[in-house]
């Protein structure tokens, strides 16, 4: 499993949305660059403006990084 730094996995973009810079999957749920969402909009029951400032715990698998969890607050 890998650390990343969660916006080395995601962006900000300029309306506040977010965007994923690669294809991810959040509990099954896979999306890609090009994607743009808000806050509220969950992907595989996540909202991820809840985690923003945290790291994240990714597994590589076929080109796809598996978001497996966050990393807390130390």
């Amino acid at each position: 499993m890998k650390r990343f730094r969660f916006f080395e996995i995601f962006q900000s973009n300029p309306d506040g949305s977010l965007s994923p810079r690669r294809v991810v999957s959040i509990n099954g749920v896979t999306f890609g660059p090009g994607v743009a969402f808000s806050r509220g909009v969950l992907f595989g029951g996540v909202n991820l403006f809840d985690y923003y400032e945290l790291d994240i715990a990714v597994e590589e698998e076929n080109n796809i990084y598996v978001i497996k969890g966050f990393y807390k607050k130390q």
